[in-house]
């Protein structure tokens, strides 16, 4: 019989997940669709289309619907929503059927921004649409007091956006974003290899190239990779090998830049929240807290203790989820 449940969505840049408090994270996907360019339909989406970047005919194109934290394709976002839920609800063995959805936004997203989220999951099929700040997300998600009057601070490197954010009290006290975050580290890395090696590499691999010898700004023993790509001068096939420390440069300009968006934050924490921080430290979320090394290099540069979160990929999607339960409708962002 089909039945109404509660399910919350970390609706982000590079992946999607939905988290059901029965059955915990029950879809996990790349926020990537393949389209039929003559129908104009979706022909494949998730692991499926993010399998075809860079191998399709020109009769198909891959496309990622959101761009920085927000819905830059509002069609395709409500379309791939409406498969993201269809599947979800196969996962569940229930159907699903008007689902009560609690979905992330970023800190930083506007009113309009805010609006077309709720319209595409209630396009989608959704019953009642709350909006859920990152930060907020990620600091339930991590397990950290966000109901009392202690300062939490959580810093969410995503795939287009970080997120840092002080939470107090269930609410936002201090926040910034910036466009330094996965995607723009994966562009650096593409940008040096073709102008350093005249060879074009695609996303897929400098992705791999951060996950296996990227590091944060701290020495290290250098690590070695060999990746191939496309001699820009001969069209040929290449390999080059590449250095860690030569990485760790590539990524300096996106480091720092997160590094600068922290201490902003800080700058604006009141005072009386500050020591609650040297106590307690920072929490790092997102796939970016996966990097090599850059909680080391966090601690030593901002002087605060850095941890990783338990579950940093899935912190803000769980803590998203649980939103949805009555004893956290205080942290649901007003419509």
């Amino acid at each position: 019989m089909l039945q109404t449940i509660q399910i919350g969505i970390d609706l982000g840049t590079a992946n999607t997940l939905v988290y059901s408090s029965s059955k915990g994270i029950i879809l996990n996907e790349p926020t990537v669709v393949a389209i039929d360019k003559k129908s104009g339909t979706i022909i494949a989406f998730g692991h499926e289309a993010k399998k075809m970047i860079g191998k399709t005919p020109q009769s198909i194109e891959i496309v990622r619907p959101l761009k920085e934290g927000v819905i830059a394709d509002f069609d395709r976002t409500t379309e791939l929503l409406k498969l993201i839920m269809q599947k979800a609800g196969k996962k569940l063995g229930t159907g699903l059927r008007k689902p009560t959805v609690a979905i992330c936004t970023p800190s930083g997203a506007t009113s309009v921004e805010r609006r077309a989220i709720e319209d595409a999951a209630k396009q989608s099929g959704a019953k009642e649409v709350y909006l859920v700040e990152e930060p907020v997300a990620a600091a339930i998600g991590s397990d950290l007091p966000v109901h009392e009057p202690v300062a939490s601070m959580i810093v969410d490197i995503g795939g287009g956006t970080t997120e840092v954010g002080i939470i107090s009290f269930g609410g936002v006290v201090a926040s910034n974003t910036t466009k330094a975050a996965g995607d723009h580290m994966n562009e650096a890395i593409i940008l040096h290899v073709r102008k350093e090696y005249n060879v074009l590499i695609g996303e897929p691999t400098a992705e791999d190239i951060k996950h296996t010898i990227g590091h944060g700004l701290v020495p290290h023993e250098a690590e070695q990779m060999t990746v191939t790509g496309r001699d820009v001068v001969t069209g040929l096939p290449k390999s080059i090998q590449l250095s860690s420390t030569e990485i760790q440069e590539v990524l300096r300009e996106s480091l720092e830049t997160i590094l600068e968006t922290i201490r902003a934050t800080l700058e604006v924490c009141p005072p009386e929240l500050s020591g609650d921080i040297v106590d307690h430290g920072v929490v790092l979320t997102g796939g970016g807290a996966l990097l090599k090394q850059i909680g080391d290099w966090l601690s030593t540069v901002i002087d605060v203790p850095v941890h990783i979160a338990p579950e940093p990929l899935h912190a803000v999607v769980i803590g998203t989820g649980k939103t949805v339960m009555p004893k956290f409708n205080r942290v649901r962002v007003a419509k």
